[in-house]
């Protein structure tokens, strides 16, 4: 077996370090099999693409790993200790923080003063409630950072309401990152974008991978190509096939299930 079609513990046996894990991850809604025997590995410094047809699972399964939803059955660890039933809150405080499909930033703050506000959390004042504003100037340089990684430090005073649909998207890549996060999962992040705006977002994913986990959702099969180092396929809630590009887009199951074809 090839490391391409290796299962998800084989894989974790023997590729970079995982992050956070997944076994037999089931979610049923009132008899309703929504997820069924998910098993996931994500891997430090790696892309890791979640993708399949529309009702196959995905966002359960980002809500499950989040701690948004409950699992049925099935366990999930983060750096080898059981998270299965910590709250969510407490999940994106131990480093798993995730994105949205809708862009979630504060439209009628500054774009840096949306960074300055994520950086509250692990610059410790987002329980100090009574310090001065003037508090948040010391996150500032961490904050313009940030700003230049993303490419929004020239828009760093403007309202995050005014930015473009794409930019917007990018700011809240940006307050993710804020966060400091072990695993970065990130809900369709190429959705409604224009093609430059793809090729900067890309980049800053790639950017992200390089020291931390990433987890995403992205219908855009051309961005999974050319981004992702693994991906899981997933059908009615299920593990149709995993691997590389080029192992799953030859599989017929995923040509018919997700290409919509039973050709080559």
């Amino acid at each position: 077996m090839t490391a391409a079609m290796a299962t998800a513990p084989e894989r974790a046996a023997t590729g970079p370090r995982v992050v956070l894990s997944a076994r037999g991850l089931r979610r049923d809604f009132a008899g309703f099999v929504a997820v069924n025997n998910v098993d996931l590995d994500i891997a430090h410094g790696t892309i890791h693409a979640l993708i399949g047809p529309n009702g196959a699972g995905k966002t359960t399964v980002f809500n499950l790993l989040t701690k948004f939803l409950a699992p049925t059955s099935g366990t999930i660890t983060l750096l080898g200790k059981d998270i299965t039933r910590t709250p969510p809150a407490k999940v994106a405080r131990l480093g798993v923080v995730r994105s949205f499909q809708i862009s979630a930033i504060f439209p009628h703050l500054s774009v840096l003063d949306n960074v300055r506000v994520a950086l509250q959390r692990p610059g410790g004042l987002g329980v100090q409630f009574w310090r001065s504003v003037s508090a948040l100037d010391a996150l500032t340089p961490r904050a313009m950072e940030l700003l230049e990684q993303v490419g929004l430090a020239d828009a760093r005073n403007r309202p995050a309401g005014d930015l473009s649909y794409g930019r917007k998207r990018v700011l809240e890549i940006a307050t993710t990152l804020a966060l400091d996060p072990k695993v970065l999962l990130l809900d369709e992040p190429m959705a409604g974008m224009g093609h430059e705006d793809v090729g900067t977002v890309s980049a800053i994913i790639r950017a992200a991978a390089s020291d931390r986990a990433v987890l995403m959702v992205e219908h855009n099969l051309d961005v999974v190509a050319d981004l992702c180092d693994w991906i899981t396929v997933l059908q009615r809630g299920e593990i149709l096939a995993a691997g590389d590009y080029a192992t799953v887009s030859s599989d017929e199951r995923v040509k018919v299930a997700y290409l919509g074809t039973d050709n080559g």
